[in-house]
């Protein structure tokens, strides 16, 4: 369907011939003229003016197309497209993640190489990222301290571009869960997020070492403002390491603190998650878009495509030839004619 978002400017399209009434008048009340008697040489010039009355109107019709152009333009022409419906999410979600050093442990198994905690992160929290269409999605990277690297969003490329960008020690060495839920509460708050659909999935393989919030307080602040909370505890229990006195077995998460991690997700209505592995880890992602569906409503929209830049560019065209062509010489009979 084809319309004018601004079709009122239309309503300019006489004024040209309103202003020219409107000086003709003006010259007839002025009583001007030229009284040239009969037989002075004068008076045969009119005779000869074909040419000149040619050029006077095909000058006219051609400012007359300019000035329709412009306005057309002006006007905003535009075509809207069929219905497009889109879905719309209940949640406006946040997701931080842990940079600590000890994010550098490779106890993850992803297509038969190990690899360290944050490349597994990225893996599988890529994928969930592109399934939460409709979402408005937010980035925290903490460490030592707490950073908002993306606030709230629809535009899922820049979260997964900036998270893949992310590197171990980014934001400090040691971990900081409470400044990082604490960061959460106020860009939520400062996005003016509703009651019931603020939820935070909080990725950690840690425990507090850092920060000036306790993460239990900061829990509990989130409790207040109906935040949702879900830990993920992140590393392997049971690792093989070959030493001087051969293989032995070591827990690589032994500084993971879960009941933390349990209690917070507790003091908030979430959940706590295990993530072992990399299936484990992927699961919990299904398991969170269960609990956090992506799609609760439909809202439809109809693209809108400009074109005012055709008769703009059609005008200014015009204009441009018509000046040209007026500064040119005339010519007659091949010969420049003369000026005097």
């Amino acid at each position: 369907m084809w319309s004018f978002a601004w079709w009122w400017v239309l309503l300019a399209l006489p004024v040209p011939w309103l202003l020219r009434r409107l000086q003709e008048g003006r010259r007839l009340e002025s009583g001007a003229a030229l009284a040239v008697p009969a037989g002075n040489p004068l008076g045969g010039l009119g005779a000869s003016g074909g040419g000149t009355s040619r050029r006077s109107a095909w000058r006219a019709i051609l400012l007359w197309t300019v000035w329709v152009l412009a306005l057309v333009a002006a006007a905003r022409p535009q075509h809207m497209g069929e219905a497009i419906s889109l879905p719309v999410s209940g949640r406006d979600l946040l997701l931080a993640v842990d940079l600590s050093g000890s994010m550098e442990e490779q106890d993850f198994e992803q297509n038969g190489a190990w690899v360290d905690r944050l490349t597994a992160t990225k893996s599988v929290a890529d994928d969930f990222i592109l399934r939460r269409v409709g979402d408005r999605l937010g980035l925290i990277l903490f460490g030592r301290e707490a950073y908002l690297q993306t606030p709230l969003t629809f535009d899922r490329e820049t979260v997964r571009t900036l998270l893949n960008e992310s590197v171990i020690g980014l934001a400090g060495k040691e971990t900081a869960i409470g400044d990082a839920i604490g960061l959460a509460i106020r860009t939520l708050e400062d996005a003016g997020v509703e009651d019931g659909r603020r939820v935070l999935i909080l990725l950690t393989d840690g425990a507090n070492t850092a920060g000036e919030v306790d993460p239990l307080r900061a829990a509990s602040l989130a409790a207040d403002r109906s935040m949702i909370i879900y830990t993920i505890g992140i590393g392997a229990d049971v690792m093989l390491r070959q030493t001087l006195f051969g293989v032995r077995e070591f827990n690589p998460s032994q500084d993971l603190d879960e009941n933390a991690l349990r209690q917070i997700a507790e003091l908030t209505g979430g959940r706590y998650f295990r993530a072992r592995d990399v299936a484990e880890f992927a699961g919990i992602y299904d398991e969170l878009d269960r609990l956090e569906p992506a799609e609760t409503d439909e809202a439809g929209f109809r693209p809108v495509t400009e074109y005012f830049h055709w008769p703009l560019a059609a005008a200014v065209f015009l204009a441009l030839a018509g000046t040209l062509i007026a500064t040119l010489p005339r010519w007659q009979g091949g010969r420049r004619a003369p000026h005097g």
